[in-house]
C-alpha cells in the first residue's frame, strides 16, 4: 500500500510543474467575480436573518516580482433583513457610490509561493476598507506542498493563525487539481479576537471542554488547473460558520454564515495601474481592528457636527426626564455615550465650558463621560479636579467609573500612575485611596490577555511599599498591598512575601491585620499562576508558629487555586494531627462544603475534597459555631450553563461573640465564565472590648508597680499583642477592591465632634427653614451597567460581534412641603420643634427604565447586519404622603393621598430583531421581528394539517438536490403557528380599593425546537398594573394613632362582645340608618338572647381557662376539653342560644367538679369515674417516668424519625421502642408551679393580702369582674387604620389597648368600622404574678367563634428551674390547622436528631412545652401534643443562662451595670479547683501539685495593659490563698477558721461592712454562699469566688484569648493549652503548673518562697543517634535555693536537649539560651515542692 501512495506521487509530482502554488503571470491581468455573503441568525429556514452581500469583479496583475496590484471593479453592496430564504437582497446604492472610490482604489500586496505578504495602500482608505481586501487575498493563501496529499499545518489567515487541513486530489479527465482546506476557528497558535469588558471575568476551562460557547470553522474548495509557472485558481468557494450559545449547544445556537465565491472569468493584458499616490504599509493579511471599538451595535449615528448633536441630546435628555423616567431615556443615554466616544477632548472642552455652571448639564456631562472608556475621559477629569472646577465627590465618582470602564492601554495606564503622586491627590485620602485601587485594576485588565505583562508597570507600587514599610505606616502598607491585589501581577509575589511572618522579625513586627491582608492579596495573583501561589499557601498553612487566623486565609486562597487531588489529600492529613481546632474546623468545613459543589468549574476540587473528607474524623462535623467555618454554596444548571454561588468564610477565635472576620462572597456562572459579583468583609476586632471593658484603667504608678514586679518574676513572659479597638470593612466588585475602611476610637470621638458641635445644629436648622418654606429635589442617574464585548473577523474580512449592554437610568422627583403650628418663631432652637404640631406633605415618583441588548452580527461605523435582542423594564411608582405629628398631645397621623397612577406601574418588553442599516441611508434601516407575522396568524388544526400536508407534497416531488448560487431558491416553507401564550392574572385587595393584574404574554420559536435560546427568541411582555376597583372609590388611607387620655375621642366604633353598640359618632349613627339596614355577619338579637349569648361566652371562658390552669389527669382534661368544644360549637349559632347556655351551665358544673375531685373524693354521680381516671393517669404517669437524667443524656445518639409522625395516632415498632426508651430514660416530675407557692407564702404572712389575692388570682375572676375594660377605663393608645370611601362609608380597623393597673391586665381590642361588619379579635392579658402570665385570645363575630387560652409560668420540675407554655382552645380555623399542618412537613430532619418521642394521650386541645434548666448551659426540652410527648435532653447552650438573676442574685443594682453582668456572664470562661482538680477555662481538668507558700499566676490579663492578676498559693497548713490586683488595689482572701478572710490593700474589711464597692471603679465585693466574690466585669474580671475547700474564676467573653496562667488562655483550643510564660507548648500538666511559678529571688524574699526556676541535667547516660550525649531540660523545674534542701518532691515530665558528651559546654545559666533549644526527648526529672533552709541560704 505504502509503495503504491509513493508511486501515485511521484507521478503526480513528474507530470506537473515543479511548484503547485497560484501564479500570476507578469504581463497578464486576472479577472474574477466575487461574491461574499455573510448572514446571522437562527440556523433554521422561516424565521429572520440579518447580512449582507458584497459582489464585484477583482482585477489582479504583477508589477514586481512577488508584488501584485488587486483592484475592485463594479463593486455593488447589498443588504439584508427579512424572512430566510423567501425576502430578496436590497442594493444599498447609496453606500455603494460613497465607498465606490475607496474600494476602486487598487492596493499593492506581497505573494511568493502561495503566500500573502506585506500589503500597501494610500493613506486615504479606511482600514474597514482594508479589511474586505483582506477578505479576498485569504483565498489566495494557499500552502501546497508537492510531496504530500493530506497534511495539516497553522496557516496564517485573515483570522489569525490556526489549524488548517489540506485535502489534494487530482480530476485527470478535466486536468484539474481538486483542493480543499479546512480551517479549525478553535485551534489557533495566534487567534484574532478582541473581549472587551470581560477583563474581570474567569474562564471556565472544564465548561468550555464539556460545550463550547463559541465555535467555528471554514472550509475552502478550490478547482486549481496547472499552467506552466503554477497553477490557476479557476474557482474558490468558502463556507465558514461561527455559532454563539449562551448555554450548552443542546440548548441551541445562533449562527454568522459566511460564503464567499471567487470564479475566474478572463485575462486582460491591460495591467492594474496604481493611482497617483503614496503607498504605505498597511500592515499584513491579518485582520486589523479599526473603529468597530468604538462603535456600539445597538445603534448606527452619523455624526456630522459632535458638538451641536451632544447638545441636542443632552436637551432631549433633560426635558423629557423631569417628571418621571422616559423609556427611551436609556437608549438616548447610550447615543450620548457613543458620540462622546468619537468627539475630540476640545469639544469636551468647549462642551464643559459652556454648560459647567448649568447645574442638570453638568450632572449628565459628568455620568456620561466616564462612560466613554477612552484616555480622553481620563485626561478630561483630571484636569477639571486640578482646574478646581470638580468637587472632591464629583471627582471621585467620575474616577471610579471611568477606571473601571476604561480599556486599558498603555496610555491609560500613564496617566493613573501620574495621579498617583500628583500631591492634590495625595493629599486627600479617599482619592488617594481610589485612583490607587484602580491603578491595580488597570495594570489587571491591561494584562488579562498577555502571556507576559511587563513587571515595570508594578514597580511604582513595589516601591511605595519599601518606603511604607520602612516609615511603619500601617495605613499605607495596608493600601499598597490591597493596590498588588487588585493588580494580580505574579512580579509582586515577592514583595508580599516580604511583608508575611515568615521572613524576619521585621515582617512578624507588623500587626496581624497588615498580615491578613498581604495573604489576602495573593487571590487574584492565583488565578494566573496556581502553582507558585498554591506552594506559598501551603507552606503558611502547615506553619504552626503563625497565627489561627492567618492560616485560615492560607487555606482560602489554597482553595481559590483549585488544588488537585494530591495537594487536597495532603491538607486533609495535615489537618488530621491539626491541634488548633478553629484552623481544623475551617478547613474541614470547606472541604465538607466544596464536596456539595454542583458548579462545572469546581467539579475537580469537589471531587478531591469528597476523597478528602473520608479521611478526617466524623467528630469534627460536631463542633459548633463558635469555631471558624467556611460555608460555600451553589446552583448550577449544566445545560443552560448558568449559576450562582454564595461563600462564607466565619474566621472566629472562640473568645468572643462575635466573630473575628467575616467574609462574604457571591458569584455567578454563565455561559462558560465565572465571576465574583461582590465580596464584603468585616472585621469586627475589639468592638465587644470596645464596648464592655472600662473605658479607661487607672493609671495609677503604684498599680502599675505591683503589676509590673510580678511580671518580671516571670522574665520569660511574652506579651500577646495589645488589641486595639477596632472594626473594618472592604468591598470588592468583581474581584477588584474599590473600598475599605477601618473604625477606631479617633473616627468615632471625630463623628461625635462633628455631630454634637455648632455647624451640625446650623445645618440642622437650615434644613428645617428649607422644608419650611417647600423644597423640590429632581434627581437623575443614568449609569451604563454592563458593556461586554467579543468581536472577530470573518473570512470576508468584516467584523461580527457578539455583545451584551445594559443602560439604566433612575430618577426621582420629590416635593416636600412642613408646616408648624404654632408657627416657629424666626430664631428658633431645636427644643421648639417638640413644642409644636408639625405636618409634612411630600409626594415622590421614582422611576426607573433599563434596557439590555444582546446582539449578534455585523458591525462597522458604516454598516450593521445584526440580529438584535432588546429587553426594556419600565417601571414608575408614585405616591403621595401627608404625615402630622403632636408629641405634646401623643398625637400621630399618616395619610395616603390620591395620585395620579400610569396604567401599567411595571412593564417588561423584550423582542428579538433582525436588523440592517447603513450610514448612508439611515432611514431606510430594515427591521424584521425573528418570528414572521404569518405564522402568528392563528390557525385552525384542519388548515394546519392541510397546508402540512400540501407542503410535504410539494417538497416530495421535488429533486433531492437544490442547487444554490445567489441566493437559495424560494421554496415552500413549513410555517406552523408560534408556541403563544397570553395571561391575566388578577387579586383585589378591597381594604385599600385597587386591583391588581400581571399580564404575561409571549410569541417564541418554541415550535422549531423546545429548547432554551427557541423560547427566548420571539417577543415577551410582563406588565403589572394597579387600578382602582370599580365602585370601591377610596379617596385615601389614614393611620391615626393617639397616646394618652385623648384616646378615645378618637376611637370610631365602640362596642361591648354583644354586639351593642355604646356609642357612635353622629354621622356614622345617620349613615347606618340610612344606608345599612341589616348587619353583615349577624343580626341585632333581643336582650335575652344578648343575655344569652353572653353567659355562653363567659361559661365557656370558664372551661378553657380552666383547661391551661388546672392540672387535673390526662382524662379529665380531655372530658372538659370535648364539653366545652361542644359548647362552643353550639354557641357559634345565635337561634340555639338557650341550648347553648344549658350546655355551656352543664360544662361549667362538670368543670367545677373534676377540680374539686383533684383536692378531695367527689359527691357526685361521676365520682368514681374522675377517680378511676386520676389514679389510672397517675399509675400512667408513673409508668411513663423513668430513671436518672443521666441514662437520658446517654441515649441523645437514638435517632429521630419526621416531625409529622408527632401527631399521628399510628403505632409501628420503632415507636414502640421509642416510647420504651422514654420511659427508661425520662424521670418525670409534678411541675411545682412558682405562682402557687407565692400565694400559699402570701397567705401564711398576711391575711389581708390573702383576702386580695384569693379573689384576684384567678384569671376568670378578674376578667368576669371587668369584662370590658373600656367600660370603665380609658384606652391608653388607639390606632385607626382608615379607608376614607367616595361613598362615606366608614371602611377600615380600629385597635385598641387598655391596660387596669391594680390587676395588671392589659386588653387589646381590633374591631372592623364597617357598620354591617362585627369581626372582632379579643386579647385579654393579666399578669398574675411575677411566676406567672395568662392570656386570653378571641377572635370572630362579637370575639366568639375562635378562641384559645395561652398561659405562661415558671417553676420546677423537680431540683431544677422550669418554664412552661401551654396553648388551650375549643374551636381553631380549619385554614390555620392545614397550614399548621404543611408547616411541620417543612421541618428538617436534622432539626429532629436526638429526639425521644413516645405515644401519650395528653388533653385533646391542649399543646404545651416546657423548658428545664439543668443547669446555666444545658436544657430538657418537653413538648406534648393531643397524641405524643416529644423529648429533647441536655440541649447544650452556647452561653450561660442568667439563673442567678432569675432568683433576684444579681450583684449590681444599677440598670446598666445589671445589663453589663448579664452580657458578661452570659458568655464568660470559668475556671475552678475543687478536690485537688483544675478545671481551665478551656474545660480541661488536671491535678496542680502546688509548692508551699510560693505563689503561682492563677489567671492574669496578658496584654500590656495588665488589667488584673490573680495569684494561688498555698500556706503551710496546705490551705489556699488567693490574691487579686486590679485597678489601684490588692484583695486577699484566705480562710481562718471557719470564715474567709477579706484584705483590701493590706487591710482587713469586716464581713460585716460588706459589700465593699471601690469608690470609683465598678469593683465590687459581696459574701456569696458560704464564700467571698469580687466582681469588676468591666474590667475584664466577671467574678472571681474563694470558699475554704474552692475556688472559682471567670473572665469575661471580651478577655477569652487574651489570658494566661494556670486556668488557659480561654480560647477553646483543648489540644493546645498548656502554655508556659515563654509560649512554648508542653505535654506536662506538672511542668505547666510550675512554669507559672513565681520564684524567690534569695532567702530574704518576704514572701516565704524558697524556690526558683531552673534547667536541670538529665542523670542518666544517653546515646542519642548512636553519639553518647548530655541533656538538659528545656522546660522549667521547680528547685530549691542554694542553701536549702528540699522536704516534699514530686516526679514531672520534661523536654530536654541534648549535647554530645565531649562537648566543653556546661549547663546553660541563662534560662533564654536554653529554653529557645529544641526538644530531643522527653523524660522525668524531680521538682522540689517544699524546701527548708539553712543559716547558709542568703
Amino acid at each position: 500500500m505504502r509503495t503504491a501512495v509513493l508511486f501515485l506521487t511521484v507521478a503526480f509530482v513528474a507530470g506537473h510543474p515543479q511548484t503547485l502554488a497560484p501564479n500570476f503571470a507578469a504581463d497578464k491581468t486576472y479577472v474574477y467575480k466575487y461574491e461574499a455573503l455573510l448572514l446571522g441568525g437562527l440556523p433554521e429556514e422561516g424565521l429572520a436573518k440579518a447580512g449582507l452581500k458584497i459582489s464585484s469583479k477583482v482585477l489582479i496583475s504583477a508589477t514586481a516580482q512577488n508584488v501584485f496590484m488587486m483592484k475592485l471593479v463594479e463593486p455593488e453592496l447589498s443588504e439584508y433583513s427579512g424572512i430566510w430564504p423567501k425576502d430578496p437582497l436590497i442594493p444599498i446604492t447609496k453606500l455603494t457610490t460613497a465607498l465606490t472610490a475607496q474600494l476602486t482604489t487598487p492596493i499593492k500586496f506581497e505573494y511568493a509561493h502561495g503566500v500573502v505578504g506585506k500589503m500597501f495602500a494610500p493613506e486615504g482608505i479606511p482600514v474597514t476598507v482594508l479589511n474586505i481586501h483582506r477578505g479576498i487575498l485569504n483565498i489566495l493563501q494557499l500552502n501546497i506542498k508537492k510531496t504530500q496529499n493530506v497534511y495539516e499545518l497553522q496557516e496564517v489567515g485573515a483570522q489569525g493563525v490556526c489549524k488548517t487541513l489540506y485535502a489534494i486530489t487530482e480530476d485527470e479527465k478535466a486536468e484539474r487539481i481538486l483542493l480543499t482546506k479546512t480551517r479549525d476557528l478553535n485551534h489557533c497558535e495566534e487567534r484574532i479576537i478582541k473581549d472587551i469588558g470581560l477583563a474581570y471575568t474567569q474562564s471556565c476551562v472544564k465548561c468550555q471542554q464539556d460545550s463550547k460557547n463559541l465555535r467555528g470553522a471554514t472550509a475552502f474548495n478550490y478547482i486549481l488547473k496547472p499552467v506552466a509557472s503554477g497553477v490557476l485558481i479557476l474557482e474558490a468557494a468558502v463556507n465558514e460558520l461561527i455559532q454563539l450559545s449562551p448555554f450548552s449547544e443542546m440548548n441551541g445556537a445562533a449562527q454568522m454564515q459566511t460564503r464567499q465565491s471567487l470564479v475566474f472569468l478572463e485575462i486582460r493584458r491591460a495591467p492594474v495601474a496604481p493611482i497617483q499616490a503614496e503607498y504605505h504599509r498597511r500592515g499584513s493579511l491579518k485582520y486589523e481592528f479599526s473603529t468597530e471599538l468604538l462603535q456600539t451595535p445597538i445603534q448606527l449615528i452619523k455624526i456630522t457636527n459632535a458638538q451641536a448633536q451632544i447638545v441636542e441630546i443632552l436637551n432631549n435628555l433633560i426635558s423629557h426626564n423631569t417628571e418621571r423616567v422616559h423609556e427611551d431615556a436609556p437608549m438616548k443615554f447610550l447615543e450620548l455615550v457613543q458620540i462622546l466616544r468619537a468627539a475630540r477632548f476640545e469639544d469636551l472642552e468647549m462642551l464643559w465650558s459652556q454648560f459647567k455652571n448649568k447645574a442638570a448639564y453638568r450632572h449628565w456631562l459628568l455620568n456620561a463621560i466616564p462612560a466613554i472608556a477612552t484616555p480622553t475621559a481620563l485626561r478630561f477629569i483630571k484636569e477639571k479636579f486640578l482646574a478646581e472646577e470638580l468637587t472632591v465627590a464629583e471627582a471621585a465618582q467620575a474616577w471610579i467609573t471611568s477606571i473601571h470602564m476604561v480599556t486599558a492601554d498603555v496610555d491609560a495606564i500613564k496617566q493613573v500612575e501620574a495621579l498617583t503622586v500628583n500631591n492634590k491627590i495625595v493629599e486627600n485620602r479617599v482619592l488617594r485611596e481610589i485612583i490607587l485601587l484602580g491603578y491595580g485594576s488597570m495594570i489587571s485588565k491591561y494584562c488579562v490577555d498577555k502571556a507576559a505583562c511587563p513587571a515595570e508597570l508594578v514597580k511604582p507600587i513595589h516601591d511605595l511599599l519599601v518606603e511604607a514599610v520602612a516609615r511603619d505606616e500601617t495605613q499605607d502598607i495596608i493600601l499598597l498591598l490591597k493596590v498588588l491585589g487588585n493588580a494580580g501581577h505574579p512580579a509582586s509575589l515577592k514583595p508580599i512575601t516580604k511583608i508575611l511572618p515568615i521572613h524576619g522579625t521585621a515582617a512578624a513586627s507588623l500587626p496581624i491585620r497588615v498580615h491578613a491582608d498581604a495573604i489576602m492579596a495573593l487571590r487574584n495573583i492565583a488565578k494566573k499562576e496556581p502553582r507558585m501561589i498554591q506552594e506559598l499557601a501551603l507552606q503558611l498553612y502547615i506553619d504552626k508558629v503563625l497565627h489561627p487566623e492567618l492560616r485560615m486565609l492560607a487555606c482560602i486562597v489554597l482553595f481559590e487555586t483549585r488544588p488537585p487531588l494530591g495537594l487536597v489529600t495532603t491538607l486533609a492529613n495535615i489537618v488530621k494531627t491539626e491541634e488548633n481546632l478553629q484552623v481544623a474546623s475551617f478547613t474541614y468545613s470547606h472541604m465538607k462544603s466544596m464536596t456539595r459543589s454542583t458548579a462545572a468549574i469546581h467539579a475537580s476540587v469537589a471531587a478531591a475534597c469528597n476523597i478528602a473528607v473520608k479521611i478526617l474524623s466524623p467528630k469534627l462535623d460536631r463542633l459548633n459555631l463558635r469555631f471558624s467555618k467556611a460555608i460555600h454554596m451553589d446552583i448550577y444548571n449544566s445545560p443552560l450553563m448558568l449559576g450562582a454561588a454564595a461563600s462564607t468564610f466565619y474566621i472566629n477565635d472562640a473568645a468572643t461573640i462575635l466573630p473575628k472576620s467575616i467574609v462574604a462572597k457571591a458569584s455567578a456562572y454563565i455561559a462558560g465564565a465565572a465571576a465574583d459579583i461582590l465580596e464584603v468583609g468585616v472585621r469586627t476586632e475589639g468592638i465587644q472590648e470596645a464596648l464592655l471593658k472600662n473605658p479607661a484603667l487607672i493609671d495609677n504608678a503604684d498599680r502599675i508597680t505591683k503589676m509590673k514586679r510580678v511580671i518580671k518574676a516571670l522574665s520569660e513572659l511574652r506579651h500577646l499583642p495589645k488589641r486595639a479597638p477596632l472594626a473594618s470593612f472592604h468591598v470588592k466588585i468583581l474581584g477588584q477592591e474599590v473600598a475599605f475602611g477601618s473604625i477606631d476610637k479617633a473616627f468615632i470621638d471625630h463623628v461625635i465632634t462633628l455631630a454634637t458641635g455648632a455647624s451640625a445644629q446650623v445645618f440642622g436648622k437650615n434644613v428645617i427653614k428649607t422644608l419650611l418654606s417647600g423644597a423640590s429635589y429632581h434627581i437623575v442617574k443614568p449609569l451604563l451597567v454592563t458593556e461586554m464585548r467579543r468581536i472577530l473577523p470573518t473570512a470576508a474580512g468584516l467584523p461580527m460581534e457578539f455583545s451584551l449592554y445594559t443602560a439604566a437610568v433612575a430618577a426621582t422627583a420629590v416635593q416636600v412641603k412642613v408646616a408648624t403650628t404654632p408657627p416657629l418663631p424666626e430664631n428658633f432652637h431645636l427644643a421648639h420643634i417638640l413644642k409644636t404640631e408639625m405636618r409634612l406633605e411630600t409626594e415622590i415618583k421614582p422611576s426607573i427604565a433599563v434596557n439590555t441588548f444582546a446582539v449578534m452580527g455585523v458591525n462597522t461605523d458604516i454598516l450593521q447586519a445584526v440580529l438584535l435582542s432588546r429587553a426594556k423594564l419600565n417601571s414608575i411608582v408614585p405616591a403621595k404622603i401627608a404625615a402630622s405629628l403632636d408629641i405634646n398631645e401623643g398625637h400621630f397621623k399618616i395619610e395616603t393621598l390620591p395620585v395620579s397612577i400610569p396604567e401599567d406601574i411595571a412593564t417588561v418588553h423584550v423582542e428579538t430583531l433582525a436588523v440592517a442599516r447603513n450610514i448612508e441611508d439611515l432611514t431606510a434601516a430594515r427591521i424584521t421581528p425573528i418570528i414572521p407575522a404569518k405564522v402568528l396568524e392563528p390557525m385552525s388544526r384542519k388548515s394546519l394539517a392541510s397546508k402540512i400536508a400540501r407542503s410535504a407534497a410539494a417538497s416530495w416531488s421535488k429533486s433531492s438536490e437544490i442547487l444554490y448560487r445567489d441566493v437559495i431558491a424560494d421554496r415552500s416553507i413549513l410555517k406552523p403557528k408560534a408556541a403563544q401564550f397570553k395571561k391575566k392574572f388578577c387579586i383585589k385587595a378591597t381594604a385599600v380599593g385597587l386591583k391588581s393584574c400581571l399580564k404575561i404574554a409571549t410569541e417564541n420559536a418554541a415550535y422549531i425546537k423546545n429548547i432554551a435560546l427557541y423560547k427566548l427568541a420571539g417577543k415577551h411582555t410582563v406588565a403589572l398594573s394597579w387600578k382602582p376597583i370599580e365602585g370601591e372609590v377610596i379617596e385615601r388611607l389614614e393611620m391615626e394613632v393617639q397616646v394618652g387620655p385623648k384616646a378615645a375621642e378618637k376611637l370610631i366604633k365602640q362596642i361591648n362582645l354583644s354586639g351593642e353598640i355604646i356609642e357612635e359618632r353622629p354621622t356614622l349613627t345617620k349613615l347606618r340608618k340610612i344606608l345599612v339596614p341589616g348587619l353583615k355577619n349577624g343580626t341585632v338579637s333581643s336582650s335575652s338572647s344578648s343575655r344569652s349569648s353572653r353567659s355562653s361566652s363567659s361559661s365557656s371562658s370558664r372551661v378553657s381557662s380552666r383547661a391551661v390552669d388546672a392540672v387535673p389527669s390526662v382524662k379529665r382534661l380531655r372530658s372538659s376539653s370535648s364539653s366545652s368544644s361542644s359548647s362552643s360549637s353550639k354557641s357559634r349559632s345565635i337561634r340555639s342560644s338557650s341550648r347553648s347556655k344549658s350546655s355551656s351551665s352543664s360544662s361549667s358544673r362538670g368543670s367545677i367538679r373534676s377540680r374539686s375531685s383533684s383536692r378531695s373524693s367527689s359527691r357526685s354521680s361521676s365520682r368514681s369515674s374522675s377517680r378511676s381516671s386520676s389514679r389510672s393517669s397517675s399509675r400512667s404517669s408513673r409508668r411513663k417516668l423513668g430513671s436518672s437524667r443521666s441514662v437520658a443524656r446517654s441515649s441523645l445518639s437514638s435517632s429521630a424519625s419526621s416531625l409529622a409522625s408527632l401527631f399521628s395516632t399510628s403505632s409501628s415498632s420503632s415507636s414502640r421502642a421509642s416510647a420504651r426508651m422514654s420511659k427508661q430514660v425520662i424521670s418525670r416530675h409534678k411541675f411545682q408551679k412558682n405562682h402557687k407557692k407565692q400565694i400559699i407564702t402570701s397567705r401564711l404572712t398576711s391575711a389581708a393580702v390573702s383576702k386580695s389575692r384569693s379573689s384576684a388570682a384567678s384569671f376568670e375572676a378578674i376578667y368576669r369582674k371587668k369584662k370590658i375594660l373600656g367600660n370603665e377605663i380609658a384606652p391608653t393608645f388607639a390606632i385607626i387604620f382608615r379607608a376614607v370611601r367616595a361613598d362615606h362609608k366608614v371602611q377600615g380597623y380600629e385597635f385598641s389597648a387598655y391596660l387596669d393597673k391594680p390587676t395588671a391586665r392589659l386588653q387589646l381590642i381590633l374591631a372592623a368600622l364597617a357598620a354591617d361588619n362585627n369581626w372582632k379579635l379579643c386579647a385579654d392579658g393579666v399578669l398574675l404574678s411575677k411566676h406567672k402570665v395568662t392570656a386570653k385570645i378571641a377572635w370572630g363575630v362579637e370575639c366568639k367563634e375562635y378562641d384559645t387560652m395561652i398561659t405562661a409560668e415558671t417553676g420546677l420540675l423537680g431540683p431544677n428551674p422550669a418554664a412552661r407554655l401551654r396553648m388551650a382552645w375549643n374551636e381553631l380555623p380549619s385554614e390555620l390547622k392545614r397550614y399548621a399542618k404543611r408547616a411541620i412537613d417543612y421541618i428538617p430532619a436534622s432539626i429532629l436528631a436526638g429526639m425521644i418521642k413516645e405515644k401519650d394521650e395528653n388533653s385533646a386541645k391542649q399543646l404545651s412545652f416546657t423548658v428545664v434548666a439543668t443547669s446555666d448551659k444545658t436544657l430538657d426540652l418537653i413538648w406534648k401534643t393531643p397524641t405524643r410527648t416529644v423529648y429533647k435532653m441536655a440541649l447544650h447552650l452556647p452561653i450561660s443562662l442568667p439563673l442567678e438573676e432569675v432568683t433576684g442574685l444579681t450583684p449590681f443594682d444599677d440598670l446598666v451595670d445589671k445589663m453589663h453582668y448579664w452580657v458578661a456572664k452570659a458568655n464568660a470562661a470559668e475556671c475552678l479547683f475543687t478536690s485537688d482538680t483544675l478545671t481551665t477555662f478551656n474545660n480541661r481538668k488536671y491535678r496542680n501539685e502546688m509548692p508551699l507558700s510560693c505563689y503561682q499566676v492563677l489567671a492574669q490579663d496578658c496584654t500590656e495593659e495588665l488589667k488584673f492578676i490573680i495569684l494561688l498559693k498555698k500556706d503551710h497548713f496546705e490551705q489556699n490563698h488567693i490574691n487579686v490586683k486590679i485597678a489601684d488595689i490588692d484583695i486577699d482572701l484566705y480562710p481562718k477558721n471557719t470564715d474567709v478572710i477579706v484584705k483590701v490593700n493590706g487591710r482587713e474589711v469586716p464581713i460585716n461592712n460588706l459589700p465593699y464597692q471601690h469608690p470609683t471603679a465598678k469593683i465590687q465585693i459581696r459574701p456569696k454562699g458560704e464564700g467571698i466574690a469580687i466582681y469588676a466585669h468591666s474590667h475584664g474580671l466577671h467574678e472571681v469566688y474563694f470558699d475554704k475547700n474552692s475556688w472559682k474564676v471567670k473572665v469575661v467573653d471580651w478577655m477569652k484569648g487574651q489570658t494566661c496562667g494556670l486556668c488557659g488562655k480561654a480560647d477553646g483550643e483543648v489540644k493546645q493549652e498548656f502554655h508556659t510564660p515563654n509560649g512554648r507548648l508542653t505535654k506536662n500538666a506538672g511542668s505547666y503548673a510550675h512554669s507559672w511559678v513565681l520564684p524567690a529571688e534569695s532567702c530574704r524574699d518576704t514572701t516565704e518562697c524558697r524556690m526558683k526556676l531552673e534547667s536541670v541535667q538529665l542523670q542518666k547516660q544517653t546515646n542519642l543517634h548512636g553519639q553518647d550525649t548530655k541533656c538538659y531540660s528545656v522546660e522549667p523545674v521547680l528547685r530549691c535555693l542554694p542553701g536549702c534542701f528540699p522536704v516534699k518532691t514530686t516526679s514531672v515530665t520534661v523536654g530536654f536537649h541534648c549535647m554530645p558528651s565531649d562537648s566543653a559546654v556546661n549547663r546553660p545559666e541563662n534560662l533564654s539560651s536554653i529554653y529557645s533549644n529544641s526538644v530531643d526527648l522527653r523524660e522525668s526529672a524531680e521538682a522540689h515542692l517544699a524546701c527548708s533552709c539553712t543559716a547558709q541560704c542568703t
